[in-house]
């Protein structure tokens, strides 16, 4: 792919309720992937295969995912988002597309991300929101919640949150900022940004940290659960539902748009 004239990237936005996540899968299974790739290649006359930031999980959304791909086909780039949009499904939108240099990556080349996390105080079910946001039916300490998230701020091993079967790499990461914000009609929203995640980190931290909201798990436990280093002792991971990824950071690089 890579002896073709341009590289091309593209930020989307994507409601991942229908997908089984954004990685290509085998048919019958549809992942954003394998429908971005079809419509990519009736645009550019040729095969287009992507590499892709993050590879959310069945359920997740994107406001912000980045991919790229090789191609020789002609559309200018300022053409490619409606082109593109005009052959997608309504849940899945190229947001922004621009000619990258040759040796950008959309995974490799990426020097941080920011994920959004969704909860909904509930009373009863809300069957419209029920797939953007894990719904809660209890109150929640949320006081409790931005204790034990502070505590996450920083440079730590991050293997209590880890789940199995992802890429093996290290679990030192580096969150610096989290963030609980309270918005209008009971939601909460959980802002991460770090340099780097592990498979279902978010997710299993927000599980958690619900936990203790909940008066399940004490903020001292919490501690020792972090402190641990073994996902066995944290809760079980937060619906896929109510995760987003929100931003995609390039640090430095003069050929990715603002």
């Amino acid at each position: 792919m890579k002896a073709r004239a341009r590289n091309i990237a593209l930020r989307l936005s994507y409601d991942g309720t229908r997908y089984h996540g954004f990685q290509r899968q085998s048919l019958p299974v549809v992942a954003v992937q394998n429908v971005l790739e079809k419509v990519l290649a009736e645009v550019c006359g040729e095969p287009v295969e992507l590499a892709a930031a993050g590879r959310t999980d069945t359920g997740v959304h994107a406001y912000g995912q980045v991919v790229n791909f090789f191609t020789d086909g002609r559309i200018p780039v300022a053409q490619l988002p409606r082109a593109v949009n005009g052959l997608l499904p309504p849940d899945i939108a190229v947001m922004a597309a621009w000619e990258a240099g040759r040796d950008f990556s959309a995974r490799h080349s990426s020097t941080g991300k920011a994920y959004l996390y969704r909860i909904e105080r509930c009373t009863v079910p809300n069957p419209f929101t029920r797939n953007y946001a894990w719904q809660i039916f209890r109150p929640l300490d949320v006081a409790a919640m931005r204790t034990v998230l502070r505590l996450l701020v920083g440079t730590h091993d991050y293997s209590s949150f880890r789940a199995a079967g992802g890429a093996p790499m290290s679990p030192v990461r580096t969150l610096d900022e989290i963030r609980l914000d309270e918005e209008e009609g009971g939601q909460l929203s959980c802002y991460m940004h770090g340099n780097g995640f592990l498979y279902h980190m978010v997710r299993n931290i927000m599980s958690t940290v619900v936990h203790v909201g909940l008066g399940r798990i004490s903020t001292d436990r919490f501690t020792e659960i972090f402190a641990a280093h073994d996902r066995r002792l944290a809760s079980p991971t937060a619906p896929a539902c109510g995760l987003y990824l929100l931003h995609v950071d390039y640090a430095g690089r003069t050929d990715v748009p603002d």
